[in-house]
């Protein structure tokens, strides 16, 4: 195993980078960019609708882009300077990757800060929001699934299977955006806050009134994500334990006198189990990227998928890189933990003798 969890390792370096490659060049090719905000800004043109679509990598050249006509052209060559565009593209990949490897993402083009820093500042807040959905999911699901396939085909897994199924078609976003308009001072009631984590001088509460207002501040995202969440891992774990309940051992234990307790958390459990135990890392990584970001930008949580949404809007090149490589390392290694689990659950599986 340990073999495999060093070759594993080692992917995960040229899988990283070829990602951060692949997204590089496409950024090249991409209309617009910084030096088409600071020059918009500076011809009074409103910045993103003012672009006629020009490419990263020639900004500001002569008749390519209306903001800069009547600039004088050392300011926008010190503007192009000022972001690193006087560099060739190859210049500045090698140097973005030279600093990656030392996890210095540089400086935000607009927020005067290293990213590092915004990065650190705002983990906390996805690594929360998705640690607490992803276990309240499993907290949810697994009992939910274990009665529906208990009780397959009855009227209990009928009307649950209904409740599933709007889990399945409506997004985690659209119940935010629902959860804001009844609870959050949209149109009806104002039961909740609708930004950050924190109140306004909650640093001088008590630490009991501090962690209340976190999970009050947390309530609604958490509630919103957990909604969106929860059909994929209840249908599952059903078809996990279903398939475990019809095997030929579980037979032989009802036959040898064990109750129907006892078959399904002394036998069935452990078996079935596997892939929804082992599936915890994948599962948190899915709630961070996909859910958990547009979750953050309608409640406006200071998280990474806020962070990375006003970077992409700005362009904000730093930032968007940084927190890309952030969550694709964070993915690579998850899934490796997802392997280590399915060795500890069940000892049987082997990943190198499978080689």
């Amino acid at each position: 195993m340990a073999a495999y969890l060093l070759r594993r390792l080692l992917l995960v370096i040229p899988t990283l980078f070829g990602i951060i490659t692949i997204n590089f060049i496409v950024i090249q090719f991409a209309p617009g960019g910084p030096v088409d905000e600071v020059l918009a800004q500076l011809h009074g043109q409103g910045g993103l609708s003012s672009r006629l679509g020009t490419s990263a990598s020639d900004i500001g050249g002569p008749g390519t882009y209306r903001g800069a006509r009547g600039l004088d052209p050392h300011v926008v060559a010190d503007i192009k300077k000022m972001f690193g565009f006087d560099k060739p593209p190859l210049t500045r990949y090698f140097d973005m990757i030279g600093g990656y490897l030392r996890f210095d993402f540089g400086r935000s083009f607009f927020r005067d800060q290293s990213v590092i820093h915004l990065i650190l500042r705002a983990m906390p807040v996805s690594i929360s929001l998705g640690l607490w959905s992803t276990l309240l999911v499993y907290l949810i699901s697994i009992p939910l699934g274990i009665a529906k396939a208990v009780r397959d085909g009855s009227r209990f897994d009928i009307v649950s299977s209904g409740v599933v199924l709007v889990g399945y078609a409506v997004p985690s976003f659209l119940f935010a955006i629902m959860l804001v308009v009844l609870f959050a001072g949209g149109s009806f009631l104002h039961l909740f806050p609708l930004r950050g984590l924190i109140s306004e001088g909650s640093h001088d509460w008590s630490w009991p009134a501090r962690i209340a207002d976190y999970f009050w501040h947390m309530a609604l995202p958490i509630t919103a994500v957990v909604a969106g969440g929860f059909a994929s891992l209840t249908m599952l774990t059903k078809n996990c334990f279903l398939e475990e309940i019809h095997k030929q051992y579980t037979i032989t234990a009802r036959a040898k006198g064990a109750n129907e307790r006892r078959v399904l958390y002394g036998h069935v459990f452990r078996n079935a189990m596997l892939l929804i135990v082992a599936g915890f890392p994948q599962a948190f990584i899915s709630i961070l990227f996909t859910s958990a970001l547009l979750v953050e930008i309608v409640f406006s949580l200071d998280g990474l998928g806020l962070l990375g949404f006003q970077a992409a809007i700005q362009r904000d090149y730093p930032v968007m890189f940084g927190t890309l490589y952030i969550f694709t390392l964070l993915g690579l290694l998850m899934q490796i933990v997802g392997d280590t689990l399915y060795t500890l659950v069940d000892p049987r599986i082997d990943f190198e003798a499978r080689d």
